[in-house]
């Protein structure tokens, strides 16, 4: 096992862990309009996984996983529309998304050639990196998010 799979498996479990079992209300609870909803991150997490993985592996993505894909930089990093309305946004297509686009990142990082470590990849937030780095960038990222889910989660008017 590779260690970024370690690392992957760490910050990823514990973000799947914070969204899991939450409310419709509770996944779409905006803290400010300037913020993602716990579930737009959810979203945003699979769509960085299949952003990366997509180049990484010369993926022909789904017209589904191309619209995950969008949102790892559609209404985060950009200024274009978040790809999902608030509606949409469900338990349902949160784990189907995480799962899909988990299990893609762990098979990559299990053992990653030095072909794929040298690949070059365009980061989600623009600059070209080379695979390595990617990796580096897939592993760490769900901890980000997570850490942020626990200051909204703790924010005085997330819904009960």
């Amino acid at each position: 096992m590779s260690d970024f799979l370690s690392t992957y498996q760490l910050t990823r479990g514990r973000f799947d862990d914070a969204v899991k079992g939450l409310s419709q209300e509770q996944l779409n609870y905006r803290l400010h309009p300037e913020t993602l909803t716990i579930g737009e991150m959810a979203l945003h997490v699979a769509g960085v996984e299949f952003f990366v993985l997509s180049q990484l592996l010369d993926l022909n993505l789904t017209e589904s996983q191309d619209r995950i894909r969008r949102c790892a930089r559609d209404g985060a990093l950009n200024e274009n529309p978040f790809p999902f309305a608030t509606h949409e946004i469900s338990t349902d297509l949160l784990e189907g998304a995480l799962q899909e686009a988990r299990s893609l990142t762990e098979k990559t990082l299990a053992d990653p050639t030095e072909e794929l470590r040298a690949k070059p990849n365009e980061s989600a937030l623009g600059p070209m990196i080379d695979g390595t780095g990617a990796m580096v960038r897939l592993a760490y990222h769900p901890g980000y998010h997570h850490g942020q889910i626990w200051m909204i989660k703790s924010s005085p008017g997330f819904p009960a």
